[in-house]
């Protein structure tokens, strides 16, 4: 099969590095047990207790990565025997390392269950791919991405694909992504903590905190808008059809419907589910798809500006958003609780995702490849 650009590469680099996010969280208290010798810590020990839910979570959160790397492995030319190999051999290895870490994180237990589990649980993951392959899964969308998108639309795949994980991680406002500045703050504080420079740094740091005041309800509508409108052009950026851009578009408002209100019935309960509906929300999904639509005859260095614009005007808004009192609870809720593998994942998506697609749309806007809108 020819060399081509996957956005499964990039998704595999993603998912990896959330792994390792999610397996060495809180990232405090770092310490060389007593006792404890490296060789002991490479043994890694028989766990204390099982947990069923645990034993799920290790199995299946390896499988992605597994699938992933198979696939990028394939779509970049190589064989099946090499792309299995891979597959098994990456994940148990970067399993291993992690495990072996997380002796020295006080909140983390080793376990040479977990290490078995991953590695099965990505080997499942290259076998499943594989069988698609083998069903000419991969020629299909081959030719589907030929018809629907452009040449260098990778990035922008990935990008897709990783919004709707990004909205499971709950945002002050609906499709509110990219709420990094308090993280930041609170990580340069940490950082510095001891130093000269801490009382500097703490001014430095209070001066910039914005002052959290409650929406108006043009702003909280605009701020859902701009929500939408971001993937819609990322989407619009790399797609030919005109069509396709409107399917995309509907289908973006809808997998927004419908993410958002899993992640209000993971948060809050499913008697809960409907609750980030507020009086705003559905003219703003409307209003949003509506523009999207008119927009989507732009050519792809258009788009790609448009979403640049968008964007800068949703983080902007997002980081002067407050958090009410149920956002915060929520928060607590998935760092202390079992969602916490899952946490790290959509937590870090939610976060960066705008800005890695300001990114993208700036390389797009660069870039001199354009074709025009087709009908």
């Amino acid at each position: 099969m020819p060399r081509q650009r996957s956005s499964a590469v990039l998704l595999a680099a993603a998912f990896a590095l959330l792994i390792v996010y999610a397996s060495l969280y809180p990232f405090t208290g770092w310490h060389w047990p007593a006792g404890q010798s490296l060789w002991t810590a490479m043994a890694l020990p028989w766990p204390p207790w099982r947990d069923r839910f645990d034993l799920v979570a290790n199995l299946l959160g390896y499988l992605p990565l597994g699938a992933l790397l198979f696939g990028a492995v394939v779509r970049s030319g190589g064989g099946a025997a090499v792309a299995i190999a891979l597959a098994c051999l990456g994940p148990a290895a970067l399993s291993f390392g992690l495990e072996v870490a997380q002796t020295f994180v006080p909140s983390r237990v080793p376990s040479r269950i977990d290490l078995a589990l991953n590695a099965s649980g990505a080997a499942l993951g290259a076998l499943l791919a594989a069988l698609l392959v083998a069903a000419g899964f991969l020629q299909r969308w081959q030719r589907l991405r030929e018809r629907w998108f452009v040449r260098r639309s990778d990035g922008a795949l990935a990008l897709l694909m990783l919004w709707p994980l990004g909205l499971l991680f709950p945002s002050p406002l609906p499709l509110g992504l990219g709420q990094v500045w308090d993280e930041l703050r609170a990580l340069g504080e940490a950082a510095l903590e001891g130093s000269a420079w801490t009382e500097p740094a703490a001014q430095w740091f209070a001066h910039g905190v914005p002052a959290f005041e409650p929406l108006s309800p043009l702003a909280e509508a605009l701020t859902i808008m701009l929500g939408l409108l971001a993937p819609c052009f990322v989407a619009f950026a790399a797609t030919r059809a005109v069509r396709h851009r409107m399917l995309l578009a509907v289908g973006a408002a809808l997998l927004a419907l419908a993410t958002s209100t899993l992640s209000a019935s993971l948060n809050f309960g499913p008697e809960h589910a409907l609750a980030w509906l507020t009086p705003a929300t559905l003219p703003a999904l409307g209003g949003a798809l509506l523009v999207a639509l008119l927009c989507s005859r732009a050519p792809q260095r258009l788009a790609a500006a448009l979403g640049l614009m968008t964007l800068t005007g949703l983080v902007a808004l997002v980081a002067h958003a407050p958090a009410d009192p149920y956002f915060a609870a929520s928060l607590q809720g998935w760092e202390q609780g079992r969602f916490i593998r899952f946490f790290g994942l959509a937590q870090w998506v939610g976060w960066l995702w705008p800005y890695l697609a300001m990114l993208w749309l700036l390389a797009r806007v660069a870039s001199s490849d354009d074709e025009p809108a087709a009908a």
